[in-house]
């Protein structure tokens, strides 16, 4: 089995989106289609044009990563969705080693862990996913904040076309919004432990910039959740 992935690599005013594309086109599989959503940038396309050819790029206007994510899945061809943000890079195994685990065990969600890097590429800190000793500790720490990068994630079409898409409005945390949601549907979240992603942090990302109002997001998300989630947790095994 070879099936289709489409990457989806949501794109605004980024200068590094070239390296993330060309991190894209250097997976070692080979069936994958590159859609870039342009989520109403104003700079940095210039970057993009040279790669016109070999991925399918998408403009919109500004709505955030969200809805940029929601257009490239709903257009995605692949039996799997993976996200790369603009200023990430995938490892060159990424994709052909989440592929080989979600088809040999018929899983319809994973992640991994991932290094992170800094604005010159070079890796500061190896192995920077938190681990956990039980699936019961991993959702207790879901309970109150995200541990899953976002793009590490992989995804079938059509788990996000069942449980819903990312919520646009939720600016800064639809990913964690999202996984709550495919813990309470009983999705198991299957992990792989290597670092198969880049995750790059610089002085410019939108985490450092945003921090108070995505703490503030991310309560809110919590409390959404919170006796949902409880009662999940009383239900887990130790």
């Amino acid at each position: 089995m070879n099936p289709r992935v489409s990457i989806v690599i949501p794109f605004y005013n980024d200068p590094y989106i070239g390296q993330a594309i060309e991190s894209a086109l250097s997976q070692t599989y080979d069936n994958i289609e590159i859609i870039v959503v342009d989520d109403g940038s104003t700079s940095y396309q210039h970057l993009i044009a040279p790669y016109g050819h070999r991925i399918n790029y998408i403009g919109k206007a500004n709505g955030g990563t969200a809805s940029a994510l929601n257009h490239g899945i709903q257009i995605a061809s692949g039996k799997y969705v993976a996200w790369l943000s603009s200023d990430d890079r995938f490892y060159p195994d990424k994709v052909a080693r989440q592929v080989h685990l979600m088809e040999s065990i018929g899983a319809q969600a994973s992640f991994t862990d991932y290094d992170v890097i800094n604005e010159h590429g070079a890796v500061t800190q190896h192995r920077a996913g938190p681990k956990y000793p039980t699936f019961k500790a991993f959702v207790q720490t879901l309970r109150n904040s995200c541990p899953v990068n976002g793009c590490t994630v992989m995804m079938t079409k059509q788990l996000v076309e069942a449980i819903g898409y990312f919520n646009p409005g939720l600016p800064y945390t639809h990913d964690y919004d999202m996984w709550i949601r495919l813990i309470l549907c009983r999705i198991d979240f299957h992990y792989l432990n290597e670092p198969l992603t880049a995750y790059r942090r610089h002085s410019n990302m939108g985490t450092v910039r945003h921090i108070e109002r995505i703490v503030q997001e991310a309560t809110s998300v919590s409390s959404a959740y919170g006796f949902l989630m409880d009662t999940l947790i009383a239900q887990l095994p130790d």
